[in-house]
């Protein structure tokens, strides 16, 4: 091959991994939100930020932090009684009259899928006696969860000079949330029938959160708008056992924002097996036991999302005893393994027992304890 030619070939060579470069580590995308945040929920590791920091009118995204606060401080299957002054708030509604009693998991329902501010103060009351105990609830977990940049006032979101947030601490809260079973469980809800006293049909409630449909894994969050706050969108979504979550305030096309941010942010993050299910972690001693040790494995995948270089910032703990007293049965729970980042517990799987170990019978043990004894004294 002449000079020419292997130039020729070097040339496309090096054009080859520089297009592949370009492919693996997109450009962020342009976003009409005035303020905007990517975030791993399991981490709180940020993809991506726009003005995240800036103190902004969250609207309806406020009711996240509503859910969170009922779910921790109420019993979900008791019954709320909507007052006067629930039946009579203004906005968006689950249209509650007054001495209409609804269970409090009803109302929940309401107040995420189609933003019933009605049902956020017949909650807010029945919790907290007012809203404005309510709302100081709210902002107390708030600060308590790393949101400290946020203040609430109510527990719907409308217009309020002294209830604001932040983009990156709303993520911070929907984070905090989806540690949650229920509360994944009632956002990811796209479709719900609730009982609607007095009338001949139920409540048929739809999420209007389109992101469950729009985006791939979506599953949540919550949407919010009033003139001062624009269009907002706390969504999230799960790809590969990684849980993301963006935040657009004011944005023109929070939609189209929303599903270029999580695609971006999928970009940046890529899963890594940390233990498959089974891995053998640890043997431990079984006290009494016809089988004298028994293995410890995962119950399941431990999977982590890897970003850039921050690989070393991982690092797990097994908290297993070294011995168990028999008997032990096959899948019994012993201990757990737990994942850090930055030294912060972001997930945990048990440790099981990988076979029986029955207990000896008392002749056995009786028998082996005179054996230990006579060895005792014969050393003597």
């Amino acid at each position: 091959m002449n000079k020419r030619g292997l130039f020729i070939k070097i040339l496309l060579f090096v054009s080859l991994v520089i297009t592949n470069v370009a492919v693996a580590a997109p450009n962020p995308p342009n976003i009409t939100a005035k303020a905007a945040i990517v975030i791993d929920a399991a981490t709180g590791k940020v993809l991506y930020s726009k003005n995240a920091e800036e103190q902004r009118y969250p609207a309806s995204t406020t009711k996240m932090m509503s859910l969170i606060v009922a779910l921790e401080h109420g019993n979900l299957d008791e019954l709320v009684t909507a007052s006067k002054n629930a039946a009579s708030t203004e906005g968006s509604t689950l249209w509650l009259t007054q001495g209409e009693k609804l269970k409090m998991i009803d109302l929940l329902y309401g107040i995420m899928l189609i933003s019933g501010n009605d049902a956020t103060v017949a909650v807010a009351e029945h919790i907290s006696g007012s809203v404005e105990n309510f709302a100081k609830l709210m902002t107390q977990k708030a600060h308590a969860i790393g949101a400290k940049d946020t203040n609430f006032t109510n527990s719907s979101g409308l217009p309020d000079p002294n209830h604001f947030t932040t983009a990156h601490d709303l993520a911070r809260i929907a984070a905090y949330g989806y540690k949650n079973p229920k509360f994944t469980e009632i956002i990811s809800t796209k479709h719900k029938i609730i009982p609607w006293a007095g009338k001949d049909y139920d409540r048929d409630l739809y999420n209007e959160n389109r992101m469950l449909w729009l985006s791939e894994g979506g599953n949540g969050v919550k949407t919010g708008y009033t003139d001062a706050a624009g269009r907002c969108l706390v969504s999230g979504a799960k790809r590969n056992d990684m849980q993301l979550i963006a935040v657009v305030l004011d944005s023109e096309t929070m939609w189209d924002d929303s599903i270029a941010l999580l695609d971006f942010g999928f970009t940046q993050v890529k899963p890594e097996i940390i233990f498959n299910q089974a891995d053998i972690l640890k043997t431990i001693r079984v006290v009494n036991g016809k089988s004298e040790v028994i293995r410890l494995i995962t119950s399941t995948n431990l999977v982590v999302p890897i970003s850039g270089n921050d690989k070393e910032e991982f690092s797990t703990v097994i908290d297993a005893p070294n011995k168990v007293e028999a008997p032990v049965v096959k899948g019994q729970k012993i201990g757990v393994v737990r994942m850090l980042y930055q030294n912060t517990e972001i997930a945990s799987v048990d440790l099981l027992a990988d076979e029986n170990s029955e207990r000896k019978s008392f002749f056995n043990i009786l028998v082996e304890k005179v054996k230990d004894l006579f060895a005792f004294f014969t050393v003597k």
